[in-house]
């Protein structure tokens, strides 16, 4: 075992765990993202409370978190390794769980988004297509986000699993993120079967 198959898990880890939306809510705005709307540190409560632009930001930086862990695992192990899975759930793992903020984060949403730009870009593209029109059309992020999973799951499927087929570990990743992002999304699930969920609204800095 070399070096590099320990510390890169832990610096996939770490990197995921990078609080973006509590940092930029602490830097700039000199609140605590998680006393602000949903207590989430995720890019959707950040644009609901500080605006679109810093909604995008925090958006392309949680994403930006798991695809550099992955390439960086990928150009130390080769991509067909089980070790660059590991790295990309333990980045999606940081981001869920950051020891830097006893472990509550956000759901993973766009850090998982940004390991499967790197695994699967063709699936990814293609759940996104269907994550914008929901959300164009319902202004429901969370509908967008669990129908957007499921979409993942069946285009891996039917357009990628032949190539993940002899590559186990690739699969059981791809469903377990699957399944942590539906189980993070319950609450939301209730709401809007209730009703009442809230909807996105974009907005200039200070507006809500």
């Amino acid at each position: 075992m070399t070096n590099a198959n320990l510390w890169m898990p832990v610096l996939a880890y770490l990197l995921g765990s990078i609080p973006v939306g509590w940092i930029v809510a602490r830097v700039f705005f000199k609140t605590d993202i998680r006393k602000q709307g949903s207590g989430n540190i995720g890019a959707t409560n950040a644009l609901r409370n500080f605006g679109t632009t810093v909604g995008i930001i925090v958006l392309l930086l949680d994403l930006l978190k798991g695809f550099l862990a992955v390439r960086i695992a990928g150009g130390i192990f080769g991509m067909e390794s089980g070790l660059v899975t590991l790295c990309g759930l333990l980045a999606i793992l940081g981001h869920v769980f950051p020891v830097w903020l006893k472990f509550r984060g956000g759901k993973g949403v766009a850090t998982a988004a940004g390991v499967f730009l790197a695994l699967a870009p063709l699936s990814l593209a293609i759940a996104l297509g269907l994550f914008v029109i929901i959300v164009a059309l319902t202004r429901y992020v969370s509908l967008g986000s669990i129908l957007a999973a499921l979409t993942f799951g069946v285009a891996v499927y039917l357009f990628e699993f032949q190539q993940y087929v002899q590559n186990w570990s690739k699969l059981l990743l791809i469903t377990l993120v699957i399944l942590m992002i539906i189980f993070k999304h319950r609450r939301n699930i209730g709401r809007l079967l209730k009703g009442n969920e809230n909807r996105l609204t974009f907005t200039k800095k200070g507006n809500k």
